[in-house]
């Protein structure tokens, strides 16, 4: 795995806040409430790095995962992913349900699918509109697991996006969600082949050349 410059990195996190900012208007649309996205933090890392930073933040609790493989002129898988409690009060501010109803059990794969899919569809246009890349997109899948089960990757049920863990490539982005004074804390992870990431590099590269827009 190549090392990033800072100029690399800058860029990217750029990228990704450009695409959680569209996202974030999209999701203050359609709810009743003041959503503020920001990623204060992206990180490059291989499979051990990524679970061992995962394990550090969320200990070994359960985690809400929603999960969107992409193809194009990259490939690969993007995740947001959020510790269940986390969940279960996102779902419950957005939607005026009281934790631990029944009610909120039955809407929350939803809600979370739905939220999932506009924030990686928003760091994903963003990327794709910006290094002006073609990229298609699978339909989202909602999770709940362990880390260590959710980073299995053999088991993506796309398997033209699946990456090879050898061949991996994990970008971590800290997203902090601001709704109504609370503040929740999830990762978007960008999981991408070795050949992707170096495309993708290789577009920010040219992107440096000039102006970030």
């Amino acid at each position: 795995m190549q090392q990033l410059t800072e100029e690399q990195i800058d860029a990217l996190q750029e990228l990704i806040n450009i695409g959680v900012g569209r996202a974030a208007g999209i999701l203050n649309e359609m709810l009743d409430s003041r959503i503020l996205l920001q990623i204060p933090l992206v990180k490059v890392l291989n499979l051990s790095q990524l679970q061992q930073e995962l394990v550090e933040k969320f200990a070994d609790g359960q985690l809400a995962a929603v999960q969107l493989g992409f193809t194009g002129s990259f490939s690969g898988t993007a995740e947001l992913v959020f510790p269940t409690e986390s969940a279960s009060k996102l779902v419950a501010l957005l939607t005026g349900e009281e934790p631990g109803t029944p009610d909120l059990d039955s809407v929350r794969i939803g809600t979370l699918s739905e939220i999932g899919n506009i924030v990686i569809n928003g760091v994903m246009g963003s990327i794709s509109n910006v290094l002006k890349q073609q990229m298609n997109y699978t339909l989202p899948f909602y999770a709940e697991d362990s880390i260590k089960n959710l980073l299995q990757l053999d088991d993506y049920r796309d398997r033209e996006t699946k990456p090879e863990v050898d061949r991996t490539v994990f970008i971590l982005a800290q997203a902090r969600f601001t709704i109504e004074q609370l503040e929740l804390i999830g990762d978007i992870i960008l999981i991408f082949e070795t050949i992707s990431f170096d495309v993708l590099i290789e577009a920010i590269d040219r992107l440096l050349e000039v102006p970030l827009v």
